[in-house]
């Protein structure tokens, strides 16, 4: 009986070997080019961002992930490789994007170089970079303050930290380092006047520096008491309309501050986020890149209903929209997924973008307020800071 069913189930495989065999196959893939590339456009659209990743996966390397807000079914355009912690300038007039990087002979350690990668927008390969001189480059979790341009998108200025802090003024078009500023135990970067920057002191106040055509101090002033570091510290976060910066307290005051000219002048008025019910203990601004502007000029504040001591980092679970041209909040946005980091394209029919750093990348319709899409959460593994397309 054993033997029957043995050579029963020899037969059966048998057949079906023979059956497969006779089956017809699939024709073969067409053959690809090999190399194989394709191109972005070289101006980009007002709907896409570049989102800087940190990309924890990997010990190394960041990303910087150029991404279309308005398409779900392929956001994803492209990705520019940074070093961990790099930081993004992005300038479409030039079709450039720059990165700011550290990278160890030995990945993790050995010998270090820092440097300014160039990148083609069209094709997203590196057009060369700029070696920047020292070893000093602040290394720190990534945040827009710390590479910024100036005279024009013509130079760049990156920030330093040994901790000594300090700035490298690099001649972007030159492709070269023009020189180092000290700071006096300030940090941040905001451009100012024609060629120049402003800097957030650690004693409240701020510090205005004019540069020469040759990038050295021309002329430095100090301003006293722009934010209260005890009661009302502000956000590093900067938002723009025009050339006035707008700033977020912890405690959701709003301050402006005019950096059209070579010294940064605040505005006398403060204004308010406003206050709601709910909270627990507190409604509070809190997260990675808490404000925004959109191109007609309104606020988007990142906020969080557990507002309290330590709260600033936790990220929020709404935006509120503030005209600051009236001082008043125009709109409350609930979020679907909460967000640690928020941006606002410059679309004339705005995108507000939510992103969180363990979720998803939401699209939200600014003016209702309503949720288009979501881009999930495998085009950037740990987004941090949006820049908008201008």
């Amino acid at each position: 009986m054993r033997l029957a069913l043995l050579a029963s189930g020899l037969c059966l495989s048998a057949m079906a070997g023979s059956l497969a065999v006779a089956a017809p196959l699939p024709p073969p893939l067409p053959e690809e080019p090999i190399p194989s590339q394709a191109s972005l456009p070289a101006d980009y659209p007002q709907s896409w961002a570049l989102v800087q990743d940190f990309n924890f996966n990997s010990i190394v390397d960041g990303r910087t992930v150029v991404v279309d807000t308005a398409n779900p079914v392929q956001p994803l355009k492209g990705i520019v490789r940074t070093a961990q912690f790099g930081n993004t300038l992005f300038s479409p007039g030039k079709h450039e994007i720059y990165t700011a990087e550290t990278f160890y002979s030995r990945l993790t350690q050995g010998e270090r170089i820092d440097v300014i990668t160039v990148w083609d927008t069209a094709t997203l390969r590196s057009k060369g970079e700029i070696v920047l001189p020292g070893g000093k480059r602040q290394q720190s979790v990534t945040y827009q303050g710390t590479f910024q341009f100036t005279n024009g998108q013509k130079w760049a200025l990156v920030s330093n930290f040994t901790p000594a802090q300090s700035v490298t003024v690099v001649d972007l078009d030159g492709r070269k380092v023009l020189g180092e500023i000290d700071l006096p135990g300030c940090a941040h970067i905001y451009p100012s006047g024609e060629r120049g920057f402003t800097t957030l002191c650690a004693d409240g106040s701020l510090t205005s520096i004019a540069l020469d055509d040759k990038g050295a101090v021309a002329s430095s002033k100090t301003v006293a008491a722009v934010q209260d570091i005890d009661n009302q510290p502000l956000f590093g976060d900067a938002a723009w309309i025009g050339k006035t910066a707008w700033f977020v307290s912890y405690h959701g005051q709003l301050r402006g501050i005019d950096m059209s000219g070579p010294v940064a002048a605040p505005l006398t008025k403060f204004l308010s986020v406003g206050t709601a019910d709910g909270g627990t203990p507190e409604w509070r601004p809190g997260g990675w890149q808490v404000i925004a502007a959109d191109a007609k000029g309104l606020l988007y504040v990142l906020m969080s209903p557990a507002g309290k001591e330590g709260s600033h980092k936790d990220g929020g679970t709404e935006v509120w929209v503030v005209d600051p041209a009236s001082g008043k909040r125009t709109m409350r946005i609930a979020l679907p997924n909460g967000a640690t980091s928020i941006a606002v394209t410059r679309e004339a029919a705005p995108r507000l973008i939510a992103m969180r750093m363990d979720g998803p990348i939401d699209v939200i319709d600014a003016a209702s307020g309503k949720l288009v899409h979501s881009l999930g959460s495998s085009i950037a593994f740990s987004p941090t800071v949006a820049i908008p397309v201008p």
